[in-house]
């Protein structure tokens, strides 16, 4: 008895201990140090949160977890995830904070974080790294990019002051931070002007950048995500999808038959459509927004995306939560890096490095020829967009990209399944055995494909229209993705063809929302949209197009611009202000 004693108060002491651990006070000093030694800390509803060991297991991928690292995560975590998985996240605390929290910039976006000693409770100062810094020193006076090697790779010259280095997480920020004097204007070049002038354009027409304004923002968008929940918004409509069901039948039944009867173009035809259609589930899925279990959306996901499009549901999701997090962030944002083919910001043409990709995107000879084209080349190259999926596909289960380990150790394996499978059925069955002749598997695929072009137009007309300046960490969730999302205008009937892409906007404040609920909450945004002072981007169909094709343009004309001010310099010889 007296051992069974010892061992209940033993284990009673330890939960004491554990419970008074995650209860303990961190102060910003000790965060910064445990960031600077590799630790991944992020923070919700005021709790301090290590996740490194989840970090490889995490089914959204590892990528979105990073561009948290030493920021107020809690509207990210509220909205991607259900309220199991974030009493999950209660067992990685590790404290709590007292007050609002000041946002660092995150490792991956170039954040520098300085060691704590616990002796003297304060951080270790390293005079010797000039990317280390002390508040008290000034920005540099030089300009902003530096080549390195000569290679064309520019890297971003860090400013010198710790506090402002944590706050901004790209050259767009920097240069917002403190505005050059007049002497340095020639110091700058007609890039980085460029830059300085779209953030001055956000910071003019959105709201201040303040705790106080931001703070107002995160609370009406937190009352209102309690309305909708109140008024069963999340909760989702499966008579909605029954039309749905009704519709992919009709489409595939389409394919097979005109299939049978030797019409391979129109059969092509139904099957795209069918592939169009079946995307809008999968996203849906992707989100948990149908079923709202992770393990019964995963498989309805992978089913269709894998099985039935050849398409992994496991790269999509590593894509888009990064997208979701980091929109329209010209280095982290894996939905505008097309490089060589599109650029929506003048801040490619410096051979951005892509924090998803871990590749530099190179602004090489190819790119600054397709570039200055890329207005006319828009919707010819979005005809072959699914082709590139295909390789995306390949690239994250054939890398392993996705966790091995964990709840979402068996995705990979599914979806390898779910290729087999549709590589067999419309590769073998359909293409090799069910069409005897070339012209007429040519014809089958390239029809199947090339009407899914919709779709790639769809999804790029919500963000390449939108800014793509980076405001700093200070800008709070629900206005960045304001600032950087449009909504499509469109009558309710065409509903089905847009599949509730038309209600970017609102789809990413509330990811999680079923679609079909979408245009219910439009009018109750656009009411939080006019409380808080942030214009609501709505643009009809044809209109958002010319917005696209009009960035496009001004893009071009500004690689045509730099290319022409390079041979002018590289004729006088002058380098002085490149």
């Amino acid at each position: 008895m007296d051992r069974l004693d010892s061992l209940t108060m033993n284990l009673a002491n330890q939960q004491v201990e554990s419970m008074s651990h995650k209860e303990a006070i961190l102060s910003r000093d000790q965060v910064e140090g445990m960031i600077a030694d590799g630790r991944t800390i992020i923070f919700v509803d005021g709790k301090v949160l290590k996740v490194d060991a989840w970090l490889k297991f995490h089914p959204g991928g590892d990528k979105a977890i990073m561009h948290m690292v030493g920021r107020d995560a809690t509207d990210e975590v509220n909205g991607f995830h259900s309220a199991e998985t974030r009493q999950y996240m209660s067992r990685f605390q590790i404290g709590k904070i007292e007050g609002r929290w000041k946002n660092f910039l995150p490792p991956i976006q170039g954040g520098k974080f300085r060691k704590y000693d616990k002796c003297s409770g304060n951080v270790i100062q390293e005079e010797d790294d000039e990317t280390v810094s002390s508040e008290d020193s000034s920005p540099p006076e030089s300009p902003i990019f530096d080549a390195i090697d000569g290679s064309g790779v520019v890297s971003r010259r860090r400013q010198n002051s710790t506090s402002d280095l944590h706050e901004v997480s790209s050259i767009s920020s920097i240069c917002s931070t403190e505005l050059p004097e007049e002497e340095d204007q020639g110091k700058i070049s007609p890039m980085d002007a460029r830059t300085q002038q779209e953030i001055n354009i956000d910071l003019a027409k959105y709201p201040p950048l303040d705790p106080a304004t931001q703070d107002e923002i995160v609370q009406k968008y937190r009352v209102l995500d309690d309305r909708l929940r109140a008024e069963g918004l999340f909760t989702c409509n499966y008579t909605a999808y029954l039309i749905e069901l009704s519709r992919y039948v009709f489409l595939f039944s389409m394919f097979l038959a005109l299939l049978h009867y030797g019409w391979y173009g129109m059969s092509g035809l139904f099957l795209g459509m069918c592939w169009h259609q079946l995307v809008f589930t999968v996203h849906d899925a992707g989100h948990m927004g149908i079923t709202h279990n992770f393990t019964t959306d995963t498989i309805i996901g992978i089913m269709i995306a894998d099985f039935v499009g050849g398409l992994s549901l496991g790269w999509w999701k590593r894509n888009h939560n990064v997208h979701h997090i980091v929109t329209n962030s010209p280095e982290h944002d894996p939905d505008i890096e097309h490089m060589p083919f599109f650029a929506i910001s003048h801040r490619f043409f410096d051979s951005l490095k892509s924090t998803y990709y871990d590749r530099v995107m190179a602004y090489d000879p190819f790119a600054k020829f397709v570039v200055r084209h890329q207005q006319y080349l828009y919707y010819p190259i979005l005809l072959f967009g699914r082709f590139n999926l295909y390789r995306l596909s390949w690239e994250y289960l054939i890398l392993g990209l996705g966790p091995r380990r964990g709840l979402a150790w068996w995705h990979r394996w599914l979806e390898i399944t779910g290729q087999v499978f549709f590589w067999y059925w419309f590769g073998y069955l359909v293409c090799y055995k069910s069409i005897p002749t070339a012209s007429g598997r040519w014809a089958f695929v390239m029809v199947s494909h090339i009407i899914t072009a919709p779709l790639h137009v769809q999804i790029t007309l919500s963000h390449f229209a939108m800014s793509t300046a980076d405001l700093g960490v200070n800008e709070s969730f629900p206005q960045k993705m304001l600032r950087t999302t449009m909504d499509v205008d469109c009558p309710e009937w065409l509903d089905f063809i847009h599949g509730g892409l038309q209600f970017q906007a609102i789809h990413h404040l509330f990811p999680r929302m079923p679609r079909h609920n979408l245009r219910r909450t439009q009018k109750l945004v656009q009411k939080f949209c006019r409380e808080v002072d942030i214009p609501y981007a709505l643009y009809g169909f044809v209109d958002g197009n010319k917005e696209v094709i009009g960035r496009l343009a001004d893009v071009g004309r500004q690689a045509a611009f730099l290319a022409q001010c390079q041979r002018t310099i590289a004729e006088k010889g002058d380098y002085s202000h490149h």
